[in-house]
């Protein structure tokens, strides 16, 4: 049973759904019994449900989930091929099909246990799935926990850019079990804490502090900074999406360094570098370019990249992209408009905004 449970909300209306945090979240029956029910007009809990994980999440927490539902339940398990290069509609194509195969209704609940893409894939299924029907968050990487899996974005990838193709779709709850980041690699688990440095840095200064004065216990794994750094990320994403559910305007400040770090993961090919190491340099080339425009000092700017290092995250774009490529990549965002690149930039620490920027500010990151 899971102890010390930390529960935030996102506020949405009639789609609000609660984030539980804790170690041994997954294998809370009464939180899985709580969120499985059937969908508006279905009444009482639901009696399906669609396990999506990949092959390496499932065989290490699969059973954990399974053994959680309630008796009763008629689970179906779809194994996903693992990489960001499976993060596509083929794979999505694959989900439906065994979703009919199995002859899942609007009752059934999809589960989705992995990381990022997982999530993504999984959620984007939902959404389309019989025009929409009831999913349930299990992130078990860092980035995932803090990110991906809070929110209702929802998507694949497309060759000529990624998370270009998509749907909002919130999920019924997010059980976040920070049991499984113990068996989180290295890298992944640095790749997460650049999202969690993204919170400090667009509204949260304070949080930032808190990271630079705790990126050892952090960087160390230890309980207490892990779960108050996954906490005060979720509230961060929460109070965001509650005031801007479908990226209106104030949402867009989420995407700090993502304009630069999706032009990376595009140009280097899916799965190459990992989503939070490319937001890591974008976020260090976005800080550069707040810099230049005299939002934030230079040595606010070369501060954060120190803190990246500390966690062995990239502060640097690859050294083989230049300004024409990354300018030729960012206008196909989904931020741009009328050709006009626009990207999140710092106007102070904890105070972010989406800004059009000209051609020649951006090369000149590259002189």
């Amino acid at each position: 049973m899971p102890n010390a449970i930390r529960t935030l909300r996102v506020e949405l209306g009639a789609r609000a759904y609660p984030i539980y945090i804790g170690g041994g979240v997954l294998g809370d029956g009464e939180l899985w019994g709580r969120h499985l029910q059937g969908g508006p007009g279905q009444g009482g809990a639901g009696k399906r449900a669609a396990l999506i994980t990949n092959g390496t999440v499932g065989g290490l927490y699969g059973a954990a989930v399974r053994g959680a539902l309630p008796g009763g339940v008629e689970v179906s398990e779809i194994e996903l091929p693992e990489g960001e290069q499976y993060k596509t509609l083929e794979t999505a194509a694959g989900i439906f099909d065994q979703l009919l195969a199995s002859g899942c209704d609007r009752g059934t609940t999809l589960i989705a246990l992995g990381g990022g893409v997982v999530g993504d894939v999984a959620g984007f299924a939902a959404a389309c799935y019989l025009r929409g029907v009831r999913f349930i968050q299990a992130p078990t990487t860092l980035l995932a926990q803090v990110d991906s899996s809070v929110g209702g974005k929802t998507g694949v990838n497309h060759p000529l850019g990624k998370n270009m193709i998509g749907a909002f779709h919130q999920p019924a709850a997010v059980l976040i079990d920070t049991d499984t980041l113990r068996s989180l690699p290295p890298r992944e688990y640095a790749a997460g804490v650049a999202e969690i440095i993204k919170y400090g840095l667009i509204r949260d200064a304070a949080f930032y502090r808190w990271l630079r004065e705790h990126a050892e216990p952090l960087q160390a794994r230890e309980d207490a900074a892990v779960a108050e750094a996954i906490e005060r990320s979720c509230a961060n994403k929460a109070a965001v999406v509650a005031a801007d559910e479908l990226e209106g305007g104030l949402r867009a400040i989420l995407n700090f360094g993502h304009t630069f770090g999706h032009a990376i993961e595009t140009a280097q090919g899916y799965g190459k570098w990992l989503h939070g190491e490319a937001v890591a340099a974008g976020m260090a080339l976005a800080m550069r370019l707040s810099a230049r425009l005299g939002n934030i000092d230079d040595g606010e700017a070369d501060q954060l990249s120190d803190l990246l290092r500390r966690f062995n995250l990239p502060a640097e774009p690859p050294p083989e992209m230049g300004a024409a490529e990354f300018l030729e990549l960012m206008r196909r965002d989904k931020k741009a408009a009328d050709g006009r690149i626009r990207c999140v930039l710092l106007e102070d620490i904890g105070q972010a905004a989406l800004r059009e920027v000209r051609d020649t500010d951006i090369a000149a990151l590259f002189t």
